[in-house]
């Protein structure tokens, strides 16, 4: 009897870690959905980095000023390439 509740018990963790993974994946979808529609220029992996970074306690609004200095810098670096270039 107890290897069959083993068996069970398994089966059900492996349909569970299924429907969390499903969840996780369409909750990412949505979210890079809503960042599309905002107009944000963040890619699913880089959404993901940030969605990450939040979870393990990164303040999100400090986060936002960080991604965008580094787009200001970007530009500017672009913009010294075209001049020298």
């Amino acid at each position: 009897m107890s290897q069959q509740c083993a068996q069970v018990a398994k089966k059900t963790n492996s349909i569970l870690a299924c429907m969390r993974n499903s969840v996780v994946s369409r909750s990412r979808e949505v979210l890079f959905e809503i960042s599309r529609i905002l107009n944000t220029g963040l890619d699913m992996e880089t959404l993901s980095i940030c969605v990450r970074l939040c979870e393990q306690g990164i303040n999100p609004e400090a986060l936002s000023s960080v991604i965008k200095e580094l787009r200001k810098a970007t530009e500017a670096l672009k913009a010294a390439e075209n001049m020298t270039g």
